[in-house]
């Protein structure tokens, strides 16, 4: 379960933000709300959406072993929601009040600030810090930390001009190929394939590592939005299409699905401050032609055949 907002293409419900009240820091300095309500509304709602829903239909030489465990967790009435990933520790990626509702046994990784907040809490029972995939070491079979099985990967790619790394991304790189009982060593030097969250965009020069990964890794879904969001003149908070464009085409990701453009309430200080700009792919495509039959850019067009799409609260897709 990767944090997120339900109007665009999250994995969890989210229902306000840090505060009881709505607020990041302080109600004067920045509110904000879901503009629509989520389709699911308490953990209990989500596991049940979960059951029977595994990865063992794309990969049948998991299945007798995997349907044995998922039977038996449904009979026993457990949860089903394996581990929490969470890519930040701002109000609308950690809410204190949506997490404590999952059982305390539930692994939970997040990035260093955010696992420190977790852990205040005295809920979680583990709670990990994600480690940064670098180009000093590409192995990303060493960013399978316990209690993660061999055969998957949690990473975050970073850039070094992003200081508070708000334009950090997830990596959760994996391969089904793999029997779940195998040791590290085996984890063999097939093809794996990797998620890309990158919910406020992330410099998409970053996501050339992939390219250097070893074992090699070929990414699955690239989560990025399209909208451009601001505070005033100087903070780019949501790199929006453009930049989306380009990760596309450098991760050559099999789909391309939209995050973190959800309808937002906002009020306070901050919010006055804040620019927002639609953007659809059409238009962000349309500029990139016109720019190039300028001589300012060179053409360009989607990496490989990818599917795109933008998801309604409620809605899913399954990656295949």
């Amino acid at each position: 379960m990767i944090d997120g907002v339900p109007q665009s293409s999250s994995l969890y419900w989210n229902r306000q933000c840090q505060n009881p009240d709505g607020s990041e820091v302080a109600p004067w300095f920045y509110r904000q709300w879901h503009g629509i309500e989520s389709s699911v509304q308490t953990a209990q709602e989500l596991n049940e959406r979960f059951k029977g829903y595994d990865v063992v239909d794309a990969q049948p030489q998991l299945d007798t072993a995997k349907d044995k465990i998922f039977s038996e967790k449904e009979k026993r009435g457990e949860q089903f929601i394996d581990s929490i990933v969470i890519s930040h520790e701002f109000a609308d990626h950690c809410h204190k009040d949506t997490l404590l509702e999952f059982s305390a046994e539930t692994p939970v990784f997040a990035t260093e600030k955010a696992a420190k907040l977790i852990t205040s809490w005295n809920h979680f029972t583990a709670v990990q810090t994600i480690p940064l995939f670098t180009a000093r070491d590409v192995d990303w079979r060493k960013t399978s930390i316990d209690p993660l099985p061999p055969w998957i990967g949690i990473s975050r790619i970073r850039s070094k001009s992003d200081p508070i790394n708000l334009h950090a991304a997830l990596l959760i790189a994996f391969n089904l190929g793999v029997s779940p009982r195998s040791e590290y060593a085996k984890c063999d030097m097939d093809e794996g394939e990797a998620i890309l969250y990158s919910p406020h965009g992330t410099p998409a020069e970053g996501f050339g590592l992939l390219q250097s990964a070893m074992p090699p890794v070929r990414a699955l879904a690239l989560l990025h939005g399209l909208d451009e969001v601001s505070i005033g003149p100087f903070q780019a908070v949501n790199l929006g299409a453009h930049n989306g464009l380009k990760a596309q085409r450098i991760s050559q990701s099999k789909y391309w699905v939209l995050t973190h453009d959800e309808v937002r309430i906002e009020k306070g200080l901050i919010a006055s401050f804040i620019k927002r700009k639609a953007i659809n792919l059409e238009e962000a495509m349309r500029k990139e032609k016109e720019e190039a039959e300028g001589g300012h850019l060179p053409a360009t067009s989607l990496g490989g055949k990818v599917t795109f799409a933008g998801l309604l609260s409620g809605e899913s897709i399954i990656l295949v």
